[in-house]
């Protein structure tokens, strides 16, 4: 059988690295290409392509709120293959080490944190489709998905708070669905989702994890598992839907 090529953008960490990992153990056929900020940074990653071989892991270098970034991944990464049959933004922002934090009340919110959110959240997986997505319109199925956020559902929002991440997370749930009917236009067996992984032990919830009851709290691998059980499920008719980890649909 022909071998299958994955795209995971942000594999260095998190939940993108469990992807790559899940992916490589799982589908002897994988041929994964997987990007970071700085290759020359990512040494699980450097092990794995020791362990794998470049025939089966590729790595290269992508800044999710860069446009010439993509760009030029996108070029090395259309001379590695003329198609892929699976792509997952992983990059989200919620907090850094600069002084963002999710905000509690209309005082926290800051201009230049609104506007880092929407640039990684919001813009970065629609520059993403913007540029990958002639890989993925190749007749045949193919899935296009980035990591969003239940609270990003207007509808469900029932505590306030959080303003830059829960809109910027909106707003990418509306680009995954307009960008799915045109698509849809373009190759009728590709599918555009959004994904919820639930709460994951990972560096963007790590600060939020007290109050998450034990049986909540997924292993990244976990998370990973769920996630591309939920993808190898779906059909062109759940294009432009969100989907949460135990394969639900969510409210926009």
């Amino acid at each position: 059988m022909p071998a299958r090529h994955y795209f995971i953008q942000g594999g260095g960490r998190g939940l993108g690295l469990a992807f790559v990992e899940r992916l490589l153990a799982d589908d002897e056929r994988a041929r994964v290409i997987t990007s970071v900020r700085d290759p020359e940074q990512a040494s699980t990653l450097a092990r794995l392509a020791q362990e794998h071989g470049d025939e089966r892991l590729q790595v290269v270098a992508l800044d999710l709120a860069d446009e010439d970034s993509i760009a030029a991944a996108r070029s090395r990464i259309g001379a590695l293959t003329a198609r892929l049959d699976l792509m997952i933004t992983c990059g989200g922002l919620l907090h850094d080490d600069q002084g963002m934090w999710p905000e509690k009340k209309l005082a926290d919110v800051e201009p230049a944190h609104l506007a880092r959110a929407f640039a990684v959240n919001a813009s970065g997986p629609l520059l993403m489709i913007k540029h990958f997505h002639d890989l993925l319109c190749h007749g045949e199925r193919a899935v296009i998905a980035s990591l969003s956020a239940r609270v990003g559902s207007i509808s469900d929002n029932g505590l306030g708070g959080w303003y830059a991440y829960r809109a910027s997370k909106a707003a990418q749930n509306q680009f995954t669905r307009t960008a799915s009917i045109e698509l849809r236009r373009r190759s009728k067996q590709l599918i555009c989702v959004g994904l919820h992984p639930g709460t994951v032990n990972t560096g963007l919830s790590e600060p939020f994890q007290r109050n998450v009851p034990d049986k909540q709290l997924q292993s990244r691998d976990t998370a990973a598992r769920h996630l591309l059980d939920v993808l190898s499920a779906l059909t062109p008719e759940d294009s432009g839907q969100i989907f949460d980890w135990a394969g639900k649909t969510i409210t926009p």
